[in-house]
C-alpha cells in the first residue's frame, strides 16, 4: 500500500533553535499536505509563547498542542512546557511521563511515537541544539522507512543535536534552513510505501508508558549496570545499538550517552557545591573558636584551631578547583 507522501513532519530544536524554527516555517507553503509537530526544549515553568511566535512566522496556523486533538495537514502543533508531545493513532497526545535526556518535552518520545504510528509517512528535522536528544528517534524513523534531515552544522549556533542525528542516521540530509523547507515539501508530495512496517516491541512498550495514566513499572530490556539514574537514583539498564548506548531506568527515565554524561556532571557539581558550603561554614566556626581561645589565653586550643583552619582551607581550595573542572561544552562530546 502506498501513501501520497510523508504527511507527518516532526521537528526538534533546543539552544539556538527559535530563529531556525521561524525561518523554516516562513518558507513552508499554506497548502502543505502534512502536519508539523514541534518540540523545543523549554523549562517546566516556561510559557507557551513559542506557538505565537511560530504562528506569526509563516502562513501555517501554529498553536499549542491539545491532548486527543485530531491531527490535520497544514497545521503546526507545538509542544507545551512540561508535557511530552506524542502521536498515537493519528491523534495528538500530551503526557507528563518520565523525562528523556533530562527534558520534558523531549524530541525522542515524539520521534519514536511518530515512527511507530506513521512509519514511512514520517519526515524528521533536527535543528540547532546541544547534546543529542532526537538521535534515537531519528534512528527509529529511518528504521521504519521515514526520512531524516538536519540543519547544516556550519549554520547552527549549537551543532550537537543535528550532529548526533547524522551520526545515528548517516544518510540524513544536511541542509541550510531555507532549503529544509523545500525538502519537507518534496517529502510531503513523494509517494511512499507503507507496507512491511518494522515491529519494535521495546519501543512500543516505552511509548505505552507515556500514554498510561499510571505507568507500570518493570525491568526494561538491556543489561543492569552499576549506574544510577540522575533523575530518580534508581537502577539503570544499558541498551546497546550499532551506533551508541542508551540508558533506561525502571521508572522510564531515558538517557543517551551524552545526556547521561551531562546529567552526571551536574549531579557531581551540585554535590561539590554542597561540600564547598559545608567547608566554608566549618572555616567560620573554626575562626570563631580560635578567636575565643585567643581571648581566653588558651594557647593549645588556639594552635589546634589554627591547624584545623589550614587543613580545611586546603580542602576547600582543592574542591573549588575540582568544581571548576567539572562539566564543559556538551557538543564537544560529539567530536569523536
Amino acid at each position: 500500500m502506498d501513501a501520497a507522501g510523508r504527511d507527518v513532519v516532526v521537528v526538534a530544536a533546543s539552544a539556538g533553535g527559535v530563529e531556525p524554527l521561524r525561518a523554516l516555517l516562513s518558507e513552508l507553503p499554506p497548502d502543505l499536505p502534512a502536519a508539523v509537530l514541534v518540540v523545543l526544549h523549554v523549562p517546566p515553568q516556561g510559557s507557551s509563547v513559542l506557538a505565537s511566535i511560530l504562528d506569526r512566522a509563516g502562513p501555517l496556523k501554529a498553536a499549542p498542542a491539545e491532548d486527543l486533538e485530531a491531527m490535520r495537514p497544514g497545521r503546526v502543533y507545538v509542544a507545551r512546557p512540561d508535557y511530552h508531545l506524542l502521536l498515537n493513532e493519528g491523534q495528538i497526545r500530551l503526557s507528563r511521563g518520565p523525562r528523556h535526556n533530562g527534558h520534558r518535552p523531549a524530541a525522542d518520545p515524539l520521534f519514536m511515537s511518530a515512527a511507530l504510528d506513521a512509519g514511512a509517512r514520517t519526515a524528521a528535522v533536527v535543528l540547532s541544539g546541544t547534546l543529542d536528544d532526537g538521535a534515537k528517534g531519528c534512528e527509529a524513523i529511518d528504521r521504519h522507512g521515514g526520512a531524516v534531515a538536519v540543519q547544516d552544522l556550519s549554520e547552527c549556533a549549537f551543532p550537537g543535536m543535528p550532529g548526533a542525528a547524522m551520526t545515528a542516521v548517516p544518510t540524513a540530509r544536511a541542509l541550510p534552513v531555507r532549503e529544509l523547507a523545500g525538502w519537507i515539501l518534496k517529502q510531503s508530495r513523494t509517494p511512499v510505501s507503507t507496507e512491511d512496517q518494522v515491529r519494535d516491541n521495546e519501543m512500543e512498550r516505552e511509548i505505552e508508558q507515556f500514554l498510561r495514566e499510571a505507568p507500570a513499572l518493570g525491568d526494561p530490556e538491556g543489561e543492569l549496570i552499576a549506574f544510577s539514574c540522575p533523575e530518580c537514583n534508581g537502577p539503570i539498564y544499558e541498551q546497546r545499538s550499532t551506533t551508541t548506548s542508551r540508558y533506561v531506568c525502571r521508572v522510564g527515565h531515558a538517557w543517551s550517552r551524552d545526556s547521561m554524561m551531562s546529567a552526571q556532571s551536574d549531579a557531581v557539581e551540585r554535590a561539590l557545591w554542597v561540600a564547598i558550603q559545608r567547608l566554608e561554614e566549618r572555616l567560620r566556626v573554626l575562626e570563631r573558636m580560635r578567636r575565643s581561645a585567643e581571648e581566653r589565653g588558651q594557647h593549645l586550643s588556639m594552635r589546634y584551631f589554627v591547624e584545623e583552619e589550614e587543613r580545611t582551607s586546603e580542602a576547600l581550595n582543592t574542591i573549588r578547583m575540582l568544581q571548576s573542572r567539572i562539566g564543559g561544552n556538551g557538543d564537544a562530546l560529539l567530536a569523536d
